[in-house]
């Protein structure tokens, strides 16, 4: 019988070995710091984020760029991204209580959450933030309680296929209540603002962006039609980064979305806004972790490691299939790796192919920068990673 043209496990090896060596050969700095004594360590690089706004500065040169801070709330990048310029998407009073420190005016901050704490709202308004996006009567309701003429805009729900992180069903409404809604807050005395959707995290699909673009296009002529004079429109965030497989471009992709603008928005908004996160520090960090242990179990292998889904690899959970590279040679496996607490949920990933590992080995996560020490808690009295910012 002839052997399958296609080996998985050696494909599936070879592009994070690929991806591993690469991103040492652009960060030689890096090198004394991958044999850390202590581990778990999240490496992330700031001048690869300040390069990746740079790059989207670049390529959506006419709009303005919101960093979402629940992507990676540290305060090195956040002060970073604020000397360059950025502006930042906030939900909570702590992550607008950061952004403010670093010297960012709230006049370069907006929130997007559709669901707020009312002591979040009263926040905002003891600093001056008055930017919001609603998708309910009664987020309006709470907003017009507190802010008189605040500016709110309205999120609709366009398709998430081809997202690794679909948002469409929690957040976002049809066309019919959006204008509706743009409606109420006006007679609540707020101001319409304009309009937002999210083609979900981590979208290779470039017809989210399509949907989106269009279908806000159609709200904005209706919302004129009824006399309301909408400002803003805001594409939120959804830039993909390279995992276990390649992404699309950040200039593909501004490419695509500036000819959809083009052909359904001749006249721009006063002002076009996006929310990366993701895409922003995504691929510029690496998790540093060992292995703890290894067992047989039926037919699966199993390799555990001092890290898991509760002390920052909680995407695991939701889909996210992070790229993982051991330093070694030699037959591959495919392995179950659990993570280090006692909880059966705990398993960060299946079917990884990898050399056999022993205990004590370094395993280097790829593309880790993004919702990792955020989601990180020191569950089963297991550490959160350490974050480090290598310098060249």
């Amino acid at each position: 019988m002839l052997k399958s043209a296609i080996d998985h496990k050696a494909i599936q090896f070879e592009f994070a070995k690929k991806t591993f060596l690469s991103f040492i050969e652009e960060r030689k700095h890096f090198i004394p710091y991958l044999r850390p004594e202590k581990t778990p360590v999240l490496c992330m690089d700031l001048d690869g984020i300040k390069r990746r706004y740079i790059e989207l500065k670049y390529h959506f040169s006419k709009f303005n760029v919101y960093y979402a801070v629940k992507a990676n709330d540290h305060e090195r990048i956040i002060k970073s991204l604020a000397e360059l310029g950025s502006h930042f998407e906030v939900a909570s009073s702590q992550e607008l209580s950061k952004v403010l420190q670093a010297g960012v005016s709230p006049n370069r901050i907006i929130s997007s959450n559709p669901v707020k704490p009312p002591d979040f709202i009263e926040y905002c308004k003891e600093v001056g933030m008055d930017r919001f996006a609603v998708d309910s009567y009664t987020e309006i309701d709470k907003i017009a309680a507190v802010m008189k003429r605040a500016r709110v805009y309205v999120r609709v729900v366009v398709p998430n296929e081809g997202s690794d992180w679909p948002l469409s069903k929690k957040f976002g409404v049809d066309l019919d209540t959006a204008i509706d809604l743009l409606e109420y807050a006006r007679e609540k005395n707020l101001i319409p603002y304009g309009i937002t959707f999210h083609v979900g995290s981590q979208c290779n699909n470039f017809r989210n962006w399509f949907i989106g673009i269009r279908t806000a296009a159609e709200l904005w002529e209706r919302a004129r039609m009824r006399g309301l004079k909408l400002q803003m429109l805001n594409i939120g965030g959804g830039i993909p980064v390279k995992y276990s497989y390649e992404a699309l471009s950040i200039e593909d992709i501004a490419y695509y979305v500036k000819g959809l603008m083009q052909k359904f928005f001749p006249i721009l908004p006063h002002e076009l806004q996006m929310e990366p996160g993701r895409g922003i520090v995504g691929d510029q960090g690496m998790m540093i972790c060992r292995v703890i242990g290894k067992a047989k179990r039926g037919e699966d292998n199993w390799l555990y490691i001092d890290t898991g889904v509760f002390n920052g690899l909680a995407e695991a959970l939701g889909g996210i299939r992070y790229a993982f590279y051991l330093d070694k040679e030699g037959e591959l496996k495919e392995w179950t790796i659990g993570g280090v607490s006692c909880d059966s949920m705990d398993v960060v990933a299946r079917n990884v192919a990898l050399p056999e590992p022993e205990v004590g080995d370094y395993l280097y996560i790829l593309s880790a920068g993004a919702y990792t020490t955020v989601y990180a808690a020191p569950f089963n009295g297991f550490p959160v990673p350490e974050v480090i910012f290598p310098q060249g």
